[in-house]
This record gives C-alpha cells, structure tokens and sequence, in this order.
C-alpha cells in the first residue's frame, strides 16, 4: 500500500545557511535508502511535527492537520566535506514567522526522531561480508 500526502508550500520569507552533524545526515540518507518509496516519514514526537525526507530535501509541517510547510532543508552539500565524519552544510528555508523558533528545537528532535525509526526499522534478507584480499588498497 503507498501512502500519498499532499502538502502545501506558502511563500518564502528567508533562507540561511546551516550544518547538520554528520550522524544525523548519515542516519537520514541511511534510513531514506530502505524506505520503498524513496520517500521517509519521521514524527517528531516532541515538537508534534512530521519531516518528510526525499533525496533533496527534507520538510517539517505541523502534525496538528496542517498540510502547510514551516521549514525545510535544501541544497545539502555532502560532496563538500573530507570525510564521512565531518557536518554537511544546507540552507534552512524558512515559510512561517515561528520557523526560526521550530529551527531551534528541529535538529536535535530530528536526531532523537531517526534514532527511534532506526530501532522499529527491520532489514530484510541475509547479509554479507565480503572478504578482501590482504595486499589490495
């Protein structure tokens, strides 16, 4: 069954450059690459918010019956950093007077968000280590 979700995006009042810690944008794309739909759902119990995450962005709307977009984070920049460990800079766009205030709050609860779905999410089939040969770099 495919769950379909229409959301509204309202005028943009302001855009800023931010960084995501590298194990939450890890944990994201992660997580994202099992959904079936290329589509992931992660509730933010704690703010009562939704983010919807697809390959090139991730948005935040209100879980109170609003379909209306108060943030979302675009142009993520993975290519620009050295390692795997490093933060990943994007721009927080802003729809809504309170999304500086839900900015505050959004990516510490995203954190917390992605690391319950990660323990409710399952892999399904076998996996497996293949072995390297000992002299190839």
């Amino acid at each position: 069954m495919i769950v379909e979700e229409t959301f509204y995006r309202p005028p943009e009042l302001s855009r800023a450059p931010r960084t995501l810690p590298a194990a939450t944008y890890n944990l994201a794309h992660v997580l994202l690459k099992r959904a079936a739909t290329g589509c992931l759902f992660v509730p933010l119990r704690g703010m009562q918010f939704l983010a919807v995450l697809d390959a090139e962005e991730f948005i935040f709307v209100d879980r109170e019956g609003r379909r209306m977009i108060e943030l979302a984070w675009q142009r993520f920049a993975p290519q620009a950093r050295q390692s795997l460990d490093e933060p990943v800079s994007y721009e927080a766009v802003y729809y809504s007077p309170a999304s500086a205030e839900i900015m505050c709050r959004a990516q510490g609860e995203f954190h917390k968000a992605l690391c319950e779905l990660e323990k409710k999410t399952s892999l399904d089939g076998p996996a497996r280590v293949i072995k390297l040969a000992s002299g190839s770099r």
